[in-house]
């Protein structure tokens, strides 16, 4: 096993104050390994970042769905209005209702809808979820295989099918699994398996089958509606609007992030060990850069790649940069 490497330093006046540890890994679209820093064979769940593999079997299924509900089915999304509303029309056109969800609630990131909420004396519903969308694309492929309202059990056929779907895109057999923040189970894997993922979904649009053309309509629809897989502010929105619809880059909790590069037919994925967002949106900036699909002077760049930091007062106390692997 190859030692975490540097991915993140944070510096504050000359002083380099802390360190961002992790592993990632680039894969190609024929699964082989490109190039690895840390431990490729880190098992590890990839949480939310794994998001487009879990839609696989919805799209699979053949049933119409618009190029935004595809988005949102892959979103970690900040619970606008934008977002809540086209959640809840999706369900409508179910013919189901918030109460048949089970994510749960929590406060919207989405600050005007947070503010709004408050003010309305209101509460947030399971629509707020940051993984509502995903949770409408699990209902609405319930639907369609016909399985009892617990979708999120792990031995639901749902959960069965996401399952199946995972395994073969990493290609490896799961050692398990954790119940994420929304209660829906994430099986776990090698970061090479998840790089390997996105490599699959990298090349997809020179593939043939349903699985290839699913793949490439997830990434065209990421790549096409960053708003809706995250929101203003967010990393995974800002960035992909840099890059104008040509890369498809999605989070996870505790600092996973992937990339799908189809120019490139690469795939990436990253592991911050400590669970730092700042350390994980530093090292993805740094290798978009480096595959020469970012550029490095954009303006949205600058929040996460040699980002800098400030106090109270606005002013420039410090920066996060990338750390030696790059």
């Amino acid at each position: 096993m190859s030692s975490a490497v540097e991915l993140a330093q944070v510096w504050r006046g000359d002083l380099l104050e802390s360190i961002h540890m992790g592993h990632a890994v680039i894969c190609n679209g024929d699964g082989e390994v490109v190039d690895a820093w840390g431990d490729p064979a880190l098992v590890m769940y990839p949480r939310s970042s794994c998001k487009m593999i879990q839609a696989l079997p919805l799209v699979e299924s053949g049933i119409a769905l618009s190029e935004s509900q595809l988005a949102l089915a892959c979103a970690s999304h900040n619970g606008a209005g934008v977002h809540v509303d086209m959640v809840g029309s999706w369900l409508g056109e179910l013919g189901l209702a918030e109460h048949d969800m089970r994510c749960g609630s929590h406060m919207p990131k989405d600050e005007p809808e947070h503010h709004r909420l408050i003010r309305a004396g209101e509460e947030p519903c399971q629509l707020h979820n940051n993984c509502s969308g995903k949770h409408a694309g699990f209902l609405a492929l319930n639907q369609h295989l016909g399985g009892g309202s617990e979708y999120v059990d792990p031995d639901h056929p749902v959960q069965v099918a996401v399952r199946a779907a995972f395994e073969d895109m990493t290609g490896e057999d799961s050692p398990g699994y954790g119940i994420d923040g929304c209660s829906a189970p994430n099986f776990a894997t090698s970061l090479t398996g998840l790089a390997r993922a996105m490599g699959f979904f990298a090349s997809a649009h020179r593939r043939s089958g349903a699985r290839a053309e699913a793949a490439t309509r997830l990434t065209r629809a990421m790549a096409t509606h960053p708003l809706l897989v995250a929101g203003e502010g967010r990393a995974c929105t800002e960035l992909m609007r840099a890059m104008g619809g040509r890369v498809a880059i999605k989070t996870g909790a505790e600092a996973v992030f992937v990339a799908i590069l189809p120019e490139q037919e690469l795939g990436i994925a990253l592991k911050v060990v400590d669970g730092g967002t700042r350390g994980a949106e530093c090292a993805i900036a740094a290798l978009l850069i480096r595959a020469g699909v970012l550029d490095a002077g954009h303006p949205a760049v600058a929040k996460f790649w040699n980002a800098p930091m400030t106090n109270c007062r606005g002013k420039e106390v410090g920066f996060v940069r990338p750390g030696s692997f790059a």
